[in-house]
């Protein structure tokens, strides 16, 4: 598999895995490298920054050298996503952030003003943004115009695992930003991924899909090999759809082909 570049990390898994609902530490770990992930999120409002013991979240994912992407999970206002940005900087020792601000608490779709206002301003601040957002290629453009280093729009509802639900615009994504482009949210299964990646996204972010699955573990392997094709079959090229039969093996030179009735 080729790298992935996004700012001045590059990687060489195209998968970005969650580290919430797995349901136990070990699981989680072993479905962790079971991914192949080097990049691993956490929702900074929802763990225990205090707790220094060589059990939590944060010393079991550093022991096993993942990258920590905090994110601003639970977060409705830009003024929220902001503070706890800080937060995470400070206690995490990075300027890397997800940005994550809901609009809705049902569906947990992105508050886009509030979203570009937050970016805008992390990003002022040194912050390297990484933002999930609508899958709208308007939003994209703006976000990467402010100088966020990728773009995460969603692929469905979080947590939904209902797939890739519009992939005209994120192929319309694709095309719009130079930016990588990151599916965030919304996978169910392997081939979610597969598709992705061969609509040309430079990676896929997921958690519920391994986490809740009833086998996690195997389910991270899949995810893997699911990237991997995908990724490698956007490389290939695939043939163009027709609505008609073409012949796999040519006519030309077949016996009582030529000359005859």
């Amino acid at each position: 598999m080729d790298s992935l570049k996004i700012a001045d990390r590059t990687l060489q898994s195209r998968l970005i895995l969650g580290s919430a609902r797995y349901p136990n530490p070990e699981t989680m770990l072993e479905a962790l490298r079971a991914s192949g992930t080097e990049m691993v999120t956490v929702a900074i409002r929802r763990v225990n920054l205090k707790d220094t013991s060589g059990e939590n979240l944060i010393q079991l994912l550093r022991r096993e050298k993942y990258f920590i992407l905090p994110n601003t999970a639970g977060c409705f206002t830009a003024t929220e996503a902001v503070l706890t940005a800080h937060l995470a900087r400070e206690a995490l020792e990075t300027n890397w952030i997800k940005l994550e601000v809901i609009g809705d608490d049902e569906t947990l779709f992105p508050d886009v003003p509030e979203l570009l206002k937050a970016a805008e301003q992390l990003i002022s601040e040194g912050f390297v943004v990484l933002p999930y957002c609508n899958d709208d290629p308007v939003t994209c453009k703006k976000l990467a115009g402010l100088g966020c280093p990728a773009v995460m729009p969603l692929g469905a509802p979080i947590g939904s695992g209902m797939g890739i639900r519009n992939p005209y615009n994120l192929r319309i994504i694709r095309e719009m930003v130079d930016t990588p482009v990151i599916v965030d949210a919304g996978v169910g299964t392997a081939s979610d991924v597969a598709v992705a990646m061969e609509l040309g996204c430079d990676g896929v972010l997921l958690n519920t899909a391994v986490a809740e699955a009833a086998h996690p573990v195997k389910m991270a392997r899949a995810m893997r090999l699911a990237g991997e094709a995908g990724r490698l079959a956007y490389l290939a090229g695939r043939i163009p759809k027709k609505l008609y039969a073409s012949a796999s093996s040519p006519l030309e030179g077949m016996i009582g082909f030529e000359g005859h009735d």
